[in-house]
């Protein structure tokens, strides 16, 4: 047996190399040129890849194991190192003692209903010395509850909106801290100017194709400060072009749950805003083309959706507007060439839908509402399902129902459309109104 197993063994490598030299032919016959439709990206000296970088984090059993920010940020930025790809965050709960900040072209998805972004209990100090604008750094009176790495917004009475600063503490010298930002204004200890460990639990600034999926924000509004949407939100964008946000959840944040600024072409689709102490849902700041689908906005301090300034050729379908402190949805300066449609809108506290008092030149023309359903608002008293007011005009509404379905001596939505004084040209054409007044035209009056 032996003789023939040696026998064998020239045969079996004659074979073994003949095989191996068919492979190299073959190999050397395919044609490896690029196809007809491989291009290079746009910013990019390469074609788009196939596979790209990948890395899950969580608090065991992962590629990266923590339970706080810093975990979710090292895994964020080793992805943004290699261009983009893919953060995977596994279930659990984690401690934000700072934002995520997202970075260009990465994903962070987390485990759909079972990955919570928590935000930390806040605390608040006066500030010892004034903050100049362009330093880099604060003193307070008490710095407990102050370290490095945490995430800090500093203002005073007369620096609100995006005079507010928001950093990351890089240093700290007794009651001093270095900031990574200049301050955005000068902030006085006259004018009760404080720093406060609050920010956004989630943030994208100076990006564009960031992702974000399947996240719980909880904003732990009872053990922080407010800070306001200009600045700050459960999940904050500014300049953030092209940003998508899908299937996340904020709620409980002391300020409002979604915010973007500045942002063009950001997608927000199948999220929740609910119980945040401001604004539901929030594009502002000329952020233009959003898009807003199948997303719930409920029982918000303020209004459930809000246009703020400036917000142009948007598409908002097919949402929920419900049980807001305000109106269900604010339309107002500048906020021109929108489609709302088959969105619901009820049992909001003042009206439903409400188009903000601005003068002809800053008034929110040519938007379009239809198929939408309008319904039982005026939680606070009276009110209309939609109300008109400023020098608006070119408005379309078409084929919404406009109701309130109570009973006779609840209902509190007497007016199906309320269109005041200064308002120009309205389209009304489809509409099922069913209220006290129907159509309340006070155009007419100023007429005579």
């Amino acid at each position: 047996m032996m003789k023939n197993s040696l026998i064998l063994l020239p045969l079996v490598s004659c074979l073994a190399v003949n095989a191996v030299g068919l492979l190299g032919a073959a190999e050397m016959d395919r044609d490896f040129s690029p196809t007809p439709q491989e291009q290079q990206l746009p910013t990019a000296m390469h074609s788009q890849m196939k596979q790209l970088p990948s890395i899950t984090v969580g608090r065991e059993g992962a590629d990266a194991v923590g339970g706080d920010n810093r975990a979710l940020q090292a895994a964020v930025d080793y992805i943004a190192g290699l261009g983009g790809g893919t953060v995977e965050i596994g279930e659990g709960e984690y401690v934000m003692y700072d934002s995520l900040h997202l970075r260009a072209n990465v994903m962070v998805r987390g485990k759909k209903d079972h990955t919570v972004l928590r935000k930390a209990a806040g605390v608040v100090s006066a500030l010892a010395l004034d903050g100049d604008f362009g330093e880099q750094q604060i003193t307070v009176r008490d710095p407990a509850g102050f370290a490095p790495g945490y995430g800090v917004a500093i203002w005073d009475d007369r620096a609100g909106g995006f005079h507010t600063t928001v950093a990351r503490i890089t240093g700290q010298s007794d009651n001093t801290f270095s900031i990574d930002k200049p301050l955005m204004a000068d902030c006085m200890v006259g004018n009760k100017a404080r720093a406060a460990t609050v920010f956004p639990v989630i943030s994208g600034y100076n990006i564009e194709g960031a992702r974000v999926e399947d996240l719980i924000v909880e904003g732990n509004k009872d053990s922080n400060i407010a800070l306001n949407g200009c600045r700050g939100a459960g999940i904050f964008l500014y300049q953030a072009f092209g940003t998508v946000i899908k299937g996340c959840v904020v709620r409980s944040y002391n300020g409002d749950g979604i915010s973007f600024q500045q942002s063009n072409d950001v997608t927000v689709v199948d999220c929740i805003s609910e119980g945040n102490a401001s604004l539901g849902i929030h594009p502002g700041s000329g952020s233009q083309r959003p898009r807003v689908q199948n997303c719930v906005a409920r029982n918000n301090g303020t209004d459930g959706l809000f246009l703020c300034w400036r917000v142009r050729h948007g598409l908002f379908t097919d949402n929920v507007l419900e049980g807001n402190g305000q109106f269900g949805i604010s339309i107002g300066h500048k906020d021109s060439d929108n489609l709302l449609r088959s969105n619901i809108v009820r049992s909001n506290h003042q009206d439903g839908i409400c188009f903000r008092n601005e003068t002809l030149g800053m008034a929110a023309h040519r938007n379009r509402l239809e198929e939408n359903v309008i319904e039982n608002n005026g939680a606070g008293g009276q009110a209309a399902g939609i109300r008109i007011r400023g020098e608006t005009n070119d408005l379309v509404f078409r084929n919404n129902v406009i109701r309130d379905t109570r009973p006779d001596a609840s209902q509190t939505q007497t007016v199906g459309i309320r269109i005041e004084e200064q308002v120009g040209q309205v389209v009304l054409d489809g509409n099922k109104i069913d209220a006290k007044t129907n159509i309340d035209d006070r155009r007419a009056a100023k007429a005579k």
